[in-house]
């Protein structure tokens, strides 16, 4: 089993750290390895983790205490009595399990009762264009929902019966397994940590005590989003078990293809056609941008793959200060369909350009030179 890194050594911080001192250590480290900023990147995502939990045991003084003075079995939750127990703490706590079963006194559940379990987080996959995800909008979607059942009022059990106390567990929701020399205490395997059974079920809801609906949520999309980034919701997952807490719903971004535009993190780009005329004599040409039209000025003799910068006229990301740019790439277009006059001009003008030499088609005349040096 591999050994769990020191919490201190994690955060990069002294044992006499102040909490000052280990929630700014954390932070910088969240900032770092957050999975929305890592997309695919599988070792930032176990730093994170670390990192997130390294914090919530030395950002608790009775947990920090424990861990200080046992290490993680101090701080680990299978160890019954962990951070914060009296005596010898988790290992005390161990210890009085093994002979309390030794001399027939195992002890119930602390607390009693039945285990109550988180539920479980959802996922939705939402798809907004390049206009939503840069201005931000409202959005409504309809998810899973679960409601008491209105016929036996969330007991699970039919009109006129009631759930009764489990024979295996006797209700605490959990048993003593012995291994050995060891007590391992498992979820009842009968009533699943509910400590009751129902023998005669509620027909509608199935014995579940709910009734699986649908809701309207209203989601705010922050401008500046990104695919693949995600929006947490929360209570909005699956219901808990035994009155435990819902899980979360997290809204997974998906960006529509553009017609005109690609996105790179901030920044846009997008291919500008141009007339050969217009290459070659220059002038303004228009270009489209999220926010209307802009213009740019095209020196003569422009060349295809040629690019120009519009600066702020990208996107402004959820986590920047300022919008990125645009990027036009030139992309000169070849006449076709030519009439006979067009091509007759167009002979004219070519023999009229070789009479140049070279300086007309710079490009082409260093090309044929290479060509020459190659097979010769």
């Amino acid at each position: 089993m591999a050994t769990k890194r020191d919490f201190y050594e994690i955060l990069g911080v002294p044992k006499n750290a102040s909490d000052d001192e280990i929630k700014k250590s954390y932070r910088k480290l969240a900032m770092k390895h957050h999975p929305d900023r890592n997309q695919g990147d599988a070792s930032a995502e176990v730093k994170f983790k670390e990192a997130k939990e390294a914090y919530e045991m030395l950002s608790d003084p009775e947990k920090r205490a424990a861990y200080d003075q046992y290490g993680h079995a101090g701080v680990d939750p299978n160890m019954r009595g962990a951070a914060g127990a009296g005596g010898f703490g988790g290992f005390g706590e161990s210890f009085g399990d093994i002979f309390g079963d030794i001399f027939g006194q195992a002890r119930r559940q602390q607390g009693g009762g039945r285990q109550v379990f988180r539920g479980n987080d959802l996922s939705y996959a939402m798809e907004v264009t390049l206009e939503e995800a840069a201005a931000g909008k409202k959005s409504e979607i309809r998810i899973p929902s679960y409601d008491e059942c209105d016929t036996c009022h969330g007991s699970g059990a039919k009109p006129g019966t009631s759930p009764k106390t489990c024979g295996t567990c006797q209700g605490q929701g959990v048993v003593q397994m012995r291994q050995g020399f060891f007590s391992v205490q498992q979820t009842c395997p009968h009533c699943r940590g509910s400590g009751k059974t129902i023998t005669d079920p509620c027909a509608p809801c199935h014995g579940q005590g709910k009734i699986k609906r649908q809701k309207t949520l209203e989601i705010a999309i922050p401008a500046g989003i990104d695919d693949g980034m995600r929006i947490r919701s929360t209570g909005n997952g699956e219901p808990g078990t035994n009155g435990g807490p819902p899980g979360d719903l997290y809204i997974e971004i998906r960006l529509k293809k553009h017609e005109v535009f690609q996105r790179d993190g901030d920044d846009l780009h997008c291919a500008v056609p141009i007339s050969f005329t217009t290459a070659a004599l220059g002038g303004e040409v228009s270009v489209p941008t999220l926010t209307g039209e802009a213009a740019i000025d095209l020196p003569e003799g422009t060349q295809t793959g040629k690019q120009f910068r519009l600066r702020g006229k990208g996107i402004k990301g959820v986590r920047a200060s300022f919008p990125g740019d645009l990027y036009c790439h030139i992309t000169v277009e070849t006449p076709v369909k030519l009439t006979e006059a067009q091509r007759k001009l167009l002979k004219e003008l070519d023999e009229s350009l070789k009479k140049g030499g070279a300086k007309h088609s710079p490009t082409e005349a260093g090309w044929a030179d290479k060509l020459k040096n190659l097979f010769s």
